[in-house]
């Protein structure tokens, strides 16, 4: 195919694009990929919110997490809003009340007992960041979620 000498600089770098092309597509093409971005900043990220996830009723320090993924703090910060267009005390405050949303719902119990669950010390706190997050006090939103999950029969 390259017989001749001067075809090989004008044609290396599409042979080359296309055999690269070939692999990503193939069956391994997800596996490389992964490879490939191993060390990516968005998979760096993925890695800060997975350790979030696992520990958002621990005290957050973002330097450490930042460490943690081998970036400085700010780039951290720019890098995390850009995936989640949320600041990480953000995305650890949501979590934790998604969370606390869903033990009041299923499991029995009050919204001080789900507060501290999920690691907030201040039910005041607890309490105004609920109503922020889901327009309403936490026991009023149980009330109303209960509400329409029985067909707004009370």
């Amino acid at each position: 195919m390259l017989a001749e000498q001067q075809d090989i600089p004008i044609l290396a770098p599409i042979i080359q694009r296309e055999i690269i092309y070939r692999l990503l597509v193939g069956d391994q093409g997800t596996r490389l990929r992964q490879i490939a971005s191993a060390g990516s900043q968005s998979n760096q990220i993925t890695r800060a919110i997975d350790w979030l996830k696992s520990n958002y009723t621990s005290p957050l320090r973002i330097d450490d997490l930042a460490k943690q993924v081998n970036m400085s703090t700010s780039t951290f910060h720019h890098h995390f809003r850009a995936v989640t267009a949320m600041s990480p005390l953000q995305f650890q405050k949501r979590l934790r009340l998604n969370e606390a949303r869903r033990l009041m719902l299923v499991e029995p119990v009050d919204a001080t007992t789900a507060a501290f669950q999920v690691g907030y010390e201040s039910t005041s706190q607890f309490s105004r960041e609920y109503s922020r997050l889901f327009g309403a006090p936490p026991l009023r939103d149980i009330a109303n979620l209960r509400q329409v999950a029985n067909g707004g029969r009370a």
